[in-house]
């Protein structure tokens, strides 16, 4: 199994957020973690890159605990995050936020480029003069230089314009079907479910349920997904 997680809680001060988490994504595989807003999506995935690291509980990467390692430890067993906000640096152009992390791999800039046109359009642009899907496309185009065997995608569509969105989803297509590994947060079902080999919902802080998307009913949606 490329990432394990096994039944990790965690904190923000003396506040618990997690209370039981469990998930699982194997080589090739994409995987939905889905739930209502506040119900531990983004403190898992912190969790799992050690920004928030689990007070018990187990992450493992290909086999690797990563208990105890720094956060840039833990993303060269393989992790390539895109953050919610995107986070791209503001004050370096698109290129050398593309390079900056950039390791030796299959994903290099060239190929980044034929994913996102728009990024070699704008190489020489700041990050901080792009629109909101463009530092998006940046943020995944960044974490793919990294040439990572998981790539974790936090709310990669929200708040962008429609037709960005599916430039992103058309993207995250071509990814899977590439075989690459990845982990997805998102609320546009109508997209989330088709890429989707398997489901975890949290609810306050743990698994609820897990499946294929197929088995996701209506009646599913609605009490752990439905406003």
């Amino acid at each position: 199994m490329l990432l394990d997680v096994s039944g990790i809680q965690a904190f923000y001060g003396a506040s618990q957020a997690l209370f039981g988490v469990d998930l699982a994504v194997a080589e090739g595989e994409a995987v939905a973690l889905m739930g209502r807003n506040g119900m531990g999506k983004t403190t898992t995935i912190r969790a799992i890159c050690n920004l928030n690291p689990p007070k018990s509980g187990a992450v493992k990467i290909a086999g690797v605990d990563t208990k105890g390692r720094r956060p840039h430890h833990v993303a060269k067993l393989g992790i390539g995050l895109v953050p919610e906000g995107r986070r791209c640096f503001p004050n370096l152009t698109v290129h050398e936020n593309l390079v900056a992390a950039a390791r030796s791999g299959p994903w290099t800039l060239e190929r980044v480029n034929t994913l996102f046109p728009r990024l070699q359009e704008r190489h020489a642009q700041m990050a901080r003069s792009l629109s909101g899907g463009e530092q998006q496309m940046l943020a995944i185009g960044r974490a793919l230089m990294t040439n990572p065997k998981l790539l974790i995608l936090d709310e990669a569509t929200e708040g962008l314009a429609p037709v960005i969105r599916q430039d992103i989803w058309k993207a995250i297509r071509q990814l899977k079907a590439e075989g690459l590994s990845i982990l997805v947060v998102d609320k546009t079902l109508s997209e989330l479910l088709p890429v989707a080999d398997r489901c975890v919902i949290l609810e306050n802080g743990k698994s609820a349920w897990s499946g294929r998307p197929a088995d996701l009913t209506t009646e599913l949606q609605d009490r752990y997904l439905g406003v």
